[in-house]
């Protein structure tokens, strides 16, 4: 058994507007000035019930919550009749057999042999996906690009945020003007709830518009937060700044002019409260080049660094100099709490160091979250808590990658060829506990357990030979014919292998191809992603979502296949859920929770309630 599931017990505690719990990642919660437990807030969800056609019948699946007792059951009902015989308790889904292609359900919960009020009813997957209708603001000109979720009006139900791409978007490194970015807020039926137009002076690319989808003032209903600039018009027709400024260059960056960063209202798209971005782009030639390139590296995420409640992380710069900045929204304001930058006396060696994305994880168990951002880890109150000096790589795994040992693991690759091309980490202390030589710019790399063949995670890259071990030996000499995203998909708890529009499954001879999504597109170029990914409804494998190939709609694909398995909604495992939300910084990367899902797993652990 991992020492999570040593430690934690299952209880939990519901506050106020959202869920209050100790999750299952605070191993080692903690305390405050009256010695209680931490406790972190987190969403209060429904069942997040849906249908999903599986053969002749309909897989119906839902939430196990952690406000759920541990020995609950479920009766599920398809219209007013009951066709459990006992309730299910090994699992959270049924596999209604023979019924009808569209068949509406419920479910009940069985608490000490009561059965309490129905839920639902169900979204129908009727051709095994979902379409949530969008609106394009230009057919010709715009495709739709990164999503992520949130329950944006408190209602229990996850909301879309989408951005829209114009197709002249650009890499930093490309010169060119490009069309205004527009991001818009969608229920699962279609009601689109606002759109705010970023405006001239935000280009349009990867590496510009990090938006992330939080509760970070605990009312219930979660906020949008992004950078702006003058001419950014909000969901509700606000023009923050100057409405007429362009600071474009014949080159179409934008090297001048005021920086912003606007807290939106989830519900509307209203600003809320606008500050200067920090840090600003200052003298451009400091940040690595003197066109435009390296200065507009932004990354963004979501932490609990006080062990609670949620604040914003918007950073700027990787390949030279770093700067991190923690932002707290209460009350309707924006505050600094604090920052972190390379420059300092006291983070000597620090630059250069972060990646094309960061993740959030409490590295150290103290139940504070810190921000790994490549080959440099930052603790929950901005010190420097470790650095391999590896430098800048394209992709880094944070999570419980070898349940044989203690704690989490970091598994990253390098593009410097005088470093390792890949290694793999202590997340505690940075320690490198094995690694590949270096062999010049290793772009892909995945961490994930994925073959039952070999305990705990498989990691491989795109340069270095074969599938290696926890251990860093290679155990199987064919690599994955993907080296992008993961997913939970069949029945056992071995991850899947996600890529452009299918999902497969890994074999030591060959792939075996589990999904072909129909009529959809991936994004962000040979990155080949899905606007999402992620334990979004029904039970705890993971739903994908693609914009259709017209895109009028994003298709959200769930798993047809029964599982026997029963594990708590990942979206209350903090460290799988604030990685939901900074997946689409940068070059996404798939989620990971605080334990290990995976072959010969322990059981599960519970979320834990303050005492």
């Amino acid at each position: 058994m991992s020492l999570l599931g040593k430690l934690l017990v299952p209880a939990v505690v519901v506050l106020g507007a959202g869920l209050t719990v100790i999750p299952a990642d605070a191993a080692a919660p903690s305390t405050g000035a009256a010695g209680t437990l931490a406790a972190r807030q987190l969403e209060r969800l429904d069942r997040g019930l849906v249908s999903v056609r599986s053969g002749s019948g309909n897989l119906v699946s839902w939430r196990w919550l952690a406000t759920d007792p541990s020995d609950v059951g479920f009766h599920v009902y398809r219209g007013g009749t009951r066709i459990t015989s006992a309730p299910v308790t090994g699992s959270t889904n049924y596999l209604d057999a023979g019924a009808a292609a569209g068949a509406s359900y419920t479910v009940r919960a069985v608490v000490g042999g009561v059965e309490q009020a129905a839920e639902g009813p169900s979204l129908s997957f009727t051709n095994g996906y979902y379409d949530v209708r969008i609106q394009n603001p230009n057919s010709s000109a715009y495709a739709a690009n990164d999503a992520s979720v949130g329950d944006l009006d408190g209602d229990g139900r996850l909301e879309i945020v989408l951005k829209w791409e114009p197709l002249n978007a650009k890499d930093n490194s490309q010169s060119g003007v490009t069309d205004p970015v527009y991001v818009d807020a969608y229920r699962l039926d279609g009601t689109r709830l606002w759109r705010i137009n970023l405006g001239r002076n935000i280009r349009a690319g990867a590496h510009y518009t990090q938006f992330q989808v939080y509760d970070y003032d605990g009312d219930g209903r979660a906020e949008v937060a992004m950078k702006t600039a003058d001419a950014t018009v909000s969901g509700t027709g606000q023009v923050i700044g100057n409405a007429n400024a362009d600071y474009r260059n014949s080159s179409g960056y934008i090297l001048s002019g005021p920086e912003f960063l606007t807290m939106f209202d989830g519900r509307t798209g209203a600003a809320l409260s606008t500050v200067d971005y920090v840090p600003p782009r200052g003298t451009v030639s400091s940040w690595g080049d003197s066109y435009g390139n390296r200065v507009d590296r932004f990354l963004a995420g979501t932490a609990y660094l006080d062990g609670q409640r949620p604040s914003l992380i918007m950073a700027r710069g990787y390949y030279t100099r770093t700067v991190v900045v923690a932002w707290d929204f209460r009350n309707g304001a924006l505050t600094r709490r604090w920052t972190f930058d390379s420059n300092s006396s006291t983070n000597p060696g620090t630059a250069g160091q972060g990646n094309h994305q960061l993740a959030i994880a409490d590295v150290d168990a103290d139940g504070r979250d810190e921000i790994v951002y490549g080959s440099l880890a930052i603790d929950d109150n901005s010190a420097r808590l470790w650095n391999t000096g590896y430098g800048h790589g394209d992709t880094l795994h944070v999570g419980d990658l070898d349940p044989a040992r203690p704690g989490l693991e970091v598994f990253k690759v390098d593009e410097d060829a005088s470093k390792p091309s890949s290694w793999f980490a202590d997340a505690r202390t940075g320690q490198i506990l094995w690694s590949t030589p270096a062999a010049g710019d290793n772009g892909r790399g995945v961490s994930g357990d994925i073959w039952a063949g070999s305990p705990g995670a498989e990691s491989w890259s795109s340069i270095p030979d074969g599938v290696r071990s926890p251990s860093g030996a290679v155990v199987a000499s064919r690599k994955p014919g993907s080296t992008n995203f993961l997913a939970w998909w069949d029945a056992d708890p071995v991850r899947e292998l996600l890529d452009g529009t299918h999902i497969d499954k890994y074999g030591t001879s060959g792939d075996t191809r589990l999904l072909t999504a129909s009529g959809v597109h991936s994004n962000n170029g040979t990155k080949s992603t899905p606007s999402l990914s992620g334990d979004l409804l029904g039970d705890w494998r993971e739903e994908v979502i693609w914009p259709t190939s017209d895109n009028t709609a994003l298709r959200i694909y769930s798993t047809p296949v029964p599982t026997d398995r029963r594990i708590t909604t990942l979206l209350q495992d903090s460290q799988y859920r604030t990685a939901l939300a900074w997946q689409n910084t940068a070059y996404n990367q798939p989620p990971h929770p605080s334990f290990f899902i995976g072959s010969g797993m322990a059981t599960p652990p519970r979320p834990v309630a303050a005492r």
